[in-house]
């Protein structure tokens, strides 16, 4: 009997590990999430550590044939030799990662793609630790088959972050449903130089404007709490001061102090970090010699000590190996990597920056074990607070009730509808009748669809896309003849038909005429390591912005100019719609052209969207998020540079063409009854602000009222003026709505000589306007001490 028991035990013993994984401390859901990520980092060995701080190229981890989807090769070896804990774009696809809408996935199989990964790091490595999944999400999930939404500088020009939350929120809900916990945006960069090739991804020139969009993507991503269905956490882009690099080169050097920082770039992030934003990415760039991936003051005392963030931070691609390579502050790979971590830099996108690099450094002692463990900590909590270790798969059946619904179209569409800007408007031109006999609908972006979506966007199946024909010619009826010539390209001039165009415009009651940019990205265009496009004077496509396409000059490529003169000398009226991803230059247009509608890069819904508004189905109330240059050599031209006021050039004003703030509507509005009321107290004032705003036109339509605050008199320098509350309300036609701001001492402070925040006793404006240089109301507040 005791031989057969023995024997029975040790077949045991072969048939199952000692002890298998799941009754492991950290395997127990009822722990604390601390518990747990000390349980685990306790059975960890160093490779294990080093790995769980890679993310690696997602896109190469999976592997399609016909309707099998299965885990590819590339994966086994990085979970066996780098012990790997993320991923970064999976689902990704475009002309960078040459996945096509044949050899990509459909929103299903990216389910079935993301189960097959996470199963495979659950079941067959040691521990069993699942991957946080990281996608492409500023305005839309970057993949197959999901709703395209307008870029981030048509987001900032609704002015209404409920509706950008409510954005956010949908853009979760498709992510989760594949298997991405986290998603890349949103963008906080605070844009002063529209050459910069990814001013499309920012919400603009204003860091208030900026926080507003940015808290409302958080808590759309993000929800009450983390782990919560739908939900994802977000990374904020790109810390710091990325969006104004000298020159307008993307990711070179910016010239900017402490003060300039703090007091404009850094309250945009500080504001989303406290809404409680699940990560941070580092950006390129260096500031005053000290580049962003290896700045202990940024990563460490700014985020973490002064705001309390809990989160992890996350490289851009290949901006740890940058340190070696292009800004040479690191001799090898293993002291980049060393700078990077000790900074407080967490994670590495890449898998080279960190990986073999790190885990030397680690063995030269050039990284002390409770810096990895820091770091490899922070990482683990994400992965509990999410919900990874406990449930890491999505349910397949689930994924078409929540991915390209009816529902979030027509928030795609209202997000684009909103986001419109009425720049001009001559006699009331617009909106036009749809029982005109004949419309001549012509340019390069009248029937382009991925010229309407910007950079960072997926293949898109046909007709998905609405484009602005497609638009017009559901919006008319079907006695209207539509006439459609392209004219010309954004760039290419060998094919251009101007004359075709000027054919049909003379006999076009009215002619919509379609120009701009694009961010289109195509397989002829090469790439950079880090997914940036290379300039390549041989190829040309209609991409003329979009990362890596920095310009030096605003005007508009191409022909397009020559046929916009063309076409006006018809005499026939022109309505110009503008789909860009940066401010280009207007000014011939702004002069001759008697109605103007900038969309910006509208997203999917976007034609039909353009066509609301230009036939009157929707009443504009876009504002400018950014300023509109009249010139490059006005540059940096924003609304809120430090005083002095800027005197004009000998050429022309030093105003913009068009302001921040500024868009028209089809109704009007007064505003009146002023009232300014301060509260102080020992420790903070309220200071509240209070105005009527009437309709005195005859049609619906929202008035976005915004408060402007001029510090008189300050012991350092300040702004000639600076947003401080916005709203957009909908005021009907002979109606009035009272709009009350208040602000606190929070609002009125600033970075002074003893390099501390202060608000400072003495006077302040108050504006309230339209826009920044449409200022209907003035008053004022004295603060009778410091706060």
């Amino acid at each position: 009997m005791k031989v057969r028991i023995l024997l029975l035990a040790a077949m045991g013993a072969l048939l199952c590990p000692p002890l298998q994984a799941q009754q492991f401390p950290y395997k127990n859901r009822s722990l604390p999430t601390e518990k747990r990520v000390s349980d685990l980092l306790g059975r960890m060995t160093v490779e294990e550590k080093v790995g769980q701080l890679s993310k690696l190229l997602g896109w190469e981890m999976y592997t399609k044939d016909g309707k099998q989807i299965t885990i590819s090769n590339k994966l086994r070896k990085a979970a066996k030799e780098q012990h790997i804990g993320l991923l970064w774009a999976t689902l990704r696809a475009d002309p960078w990662t040459q996945k096509t809408l044949l050899n990509g996935l459909s929103p299903v199989e990216a389910a079935r793609a993301t189960n097959a990964i996470q199963r495979y790091m659950v079941d067959s490595t040691r521990l069993g630790i699942p991957l946080l999944l990281s996608e492409e999400a500023p305005h839309g999930h970057m993949a197959i088959g999901a709703t395209v939404f307008p870029t981030a500088i048509g987001q900032a020009s609704t002015w209404n972050p409920q509706l950008i939350q409510d954005m956010a929120s949908t853009i979760a809900k498709e992510t989760y449903a594949v298997g991405g916990k986290n998603g890349y945006g949103p963008v906080l960069d605070l844009a002063r130089d529209p050459r910069w090739s990814r001013t499309e991804e920012t919400y603009g020139e204003d860091p208030y404007l900026i926080g507003q969009m940015g808290t409302a993507m958080i808590r759309g991503f993000q929800g009450e709490k983390l782990g919560q269905r739908d939900k994802i956490i977000g990374t904020l882009k790109h810390f710091v001061a990325y969006a104004a690099p000298d020159g307008g080169h993307n990711g070179e050097s910016v010239s900017f102090g402490e003060r300039s920082l703090r007091q404009y770039f850094l309250p945009p992030f500080e504001r989303a970090v406290k809404s409680g934003a699940g990560s941070v990415m580092t950006a390129y760039n260096s500031i005053d010699g000290i580049p962003c991936s290896a700045n202990p003051w940024l990563l460490k005392d700014v985020l973490r000590k002064d705001w309390g963030f809990t989160g992890f931070v996350v490289s851009d691609l290949l901006s740890i190996s940058g340190l070696n390579g292009g800004h040479a502050t690191a001799a090898t790979g293993e002291d980049a990597a060393s700078q990077s971590i000790h900074a407080g830099l967490d994670v590495d996108l890449s898998g080279t920056g960190y990986g073999a690099n790190l885990l030397k450094a680690v063995q030269q002692g050039l990284v002390e074990s409770a810096v990895l463990d820091t770091a490899v900590a922070r990482v683990l909590r994400m992965k509990f607070n999410l919900g990874l270790f406990d449930q890491p798969y999505v349910d397949e059946k689930l994924v078409a009730q929540k991915v390209a619904t009816p529902q979030n179209k027509m928030i795609a569409r209202q997000v684009a509808r909103e986001s419109i800007v009425l720049l001009k408007n001559d006699q009331q031109l617009l909106p036009l009748s749809k029982s005109l006999n004949r419309i001549a609908v012509i340019g390069p972006n009248a029937d382009n669809a991925y010229n309407q979506l910007g950079d960072y966007t997926a293949p898109q199946a046909d007709g998905k896309i609405q484009t602005l024909l497609m638009g017009i010619r559901s919006a008319v009826g079907k006695s209207t003849k539509i006439d459609y010539v392209k004219g010309c390209a954004i760039r290419d001039t060998s094919n251009s038909d101007i004359a075709g165009a000027v054919a049909a415009a003379k006999e076009a009651d009215a002619v919509i005429l379609v120009l701009g940019g694009s961010s289109a990205r195509d397989f002829k265009t090469s790439y950079q390591a880090t997914g940036a496009a290379n300039v390549d004077p041989n190829t040309v496509s209609d991409m003329e912005s979009g990362e890596g396409f920095d310009r030096v000059s605003l005007d508009m490529m191409g022909d397009q100019i020559k046929l916009m003169q063309a076409i006006q000398a018809t005499g026939k009226p022109v309505v110009l719609v503008t789909i860009m991803g940066r401010p280009l230059n207007l000014n011939w247009a702004a002069e001759h052209v008697p109605a103007i509608v900038n969309a910006w890069y509208p997203g999917q819904e976007g034609g039909l969207a353009i066509a609301d508004v230009l036939f009157g189905d929707y009443n504009p109330a876009g504002r400018l998020p950014i300023s509109v240059p009249r010139s490059v050599g006005q540059l940096p031209v924003h609304y809120n540079h430090t005083k002095p006021k800027h005197h004009d050039y000998v050429e022309m004003s030093a105003s913009p063409l068009y302001p921040f703030g500024y868009g028209l509507s089809y109704s009007s509005f007064e505003y009146s009854n002023l009232q300014i009321s301060l509260n102080e107290s020992a420790h903070d004032f309220t200071c509240t602000v209070s105005f009527d705003v009437a309709n005195t036109g005859k049609l619906a339509g929202d008035e976005v009222a915004q408060l402007y605050v001029v510090d008189e008199v300050s012991s350092v320098v300040t702004p000639v003026m600076q947003l401080k509350r916005f709203e957009r309300r909908n005021i009907t036609a002979g109606k009035k709505e009272n709009y009350v701001f208040q602000l606190t001492k929070e609002d009125l402070k600033l970075w002074n000589a003893g390099n501390e925040w202060k608000t400072e006793k003495g006077r302040f404006k108050l504006l309230v306007g339209a826009s920044s240089n449409d200022i209907r109301l003035k008053g004022e507040t004295v603060l009778t001490k410091d706060y």
